[in-house]
């Protein structure tokens, strides 16, 4: 089980938003790059960058950040954010992303991610972000009328490499996870599952790893020394052999 890092990137540079707020972001720094070194560096093993820009705009704005990004370290980086066409997805793959991550264009348009998971198998992963549980898309600017885990259901037809779930109310909130939402969702796929929002203590790290989950993507408590990421791995690590 991975321990990820993640990198958001808007106007270039390396934020974090609270519950997916556009105006209500925090820069931790103005060089993304260095950034991802950083975190090869202190030994992350995948990395999760995620365009908000294209997010937003529903087309990736922040490429050339992202090829830098991807000359500069070793590690498998997955990538989402605005992908919402067949060519942007294979823009992103061709560059040399480990995976790409869709999720607005597949509420739209399921039998895209059937095409994309057939074309390119192992490397399209679905987003799959919810709100009051409901599935959110564009950004998180809308929800859609899609109940997360019948979502989750109806991706798994797909074959997608892994789904990442997201409680939009938990992120970047530093009041740890949403254990019942995540609960919810394992028992509803066998699809390998990625954790995101709201992991903000060792303690929630600790709980979440007690959990059939295949990696916790984390955010603004790595950036703001709530959780130091060397200490994170070592207890991901012990409590993984332990189980």
């Amino acid at each position: 089980m991975f321990i990820i890092p993640a990198i958001d990137l808007k106007n270039g540079k390396c934020v974090r938003l609270t519950q997916g707020v556009k105006d209500a972001e925090t820069v931790f720094s103005d060089d993304p790059v260095e950034v991802a070194r950083s975190w090869e560096d202190q030994g992350a093993e995948y990395l999760h960058i995620v365009d908000l820009d294209g997010a937003f705009d529903g087309i990736p704005r922040n490429l050339a950040v992202v090829e830098r990004i991807l000359q500069q370290i070793k590690i498998p980086v997955e990538f989402g954010g605005g992908l919402r066409t067949t060519q942007s997805v294979e823009t992103l793959l061709n560059m040399g992303v480990d995976r790409v991550i869709v999720g607005t264009k597949a509420i739209d348009s399921p039998s895209w991610v059937n095409e994309l998971c057939a074309a390119f198998p192992g490397r399209i992963a679905v987003g799959i972000d919810a709100k009051n549980g409901k599935v959110a898309v564009k950004g998180w600017t809308s929800v859609c009328e899609w109940e997360a885990v019948a979502f989750a259901r109806e991706m798994e037809k797909a074959s997608p490499c892994a789904m990442i779930f997201t409680d939009i109310s938990k992120d970047g909130m530093l009041q740890g996870p949403n254990i019942t939402s995540l609960k919810e969702f394992l028992a509803a796929v066998t699809t390998p599952v990625i954790a995101s929002g709201g992991i903000s203590s060792m303690k929630d790290i600790e709980a979440l790893s007690q959990l059939s989950i295949a990696g916790m993507i984390i955010g603004k408590a790595l950036y703001t020394g709530h959780i130091k990421f060397s200490e994170a791995k070592q207890l991901c690590n012990s409590l993984c052999i332990k189980k």
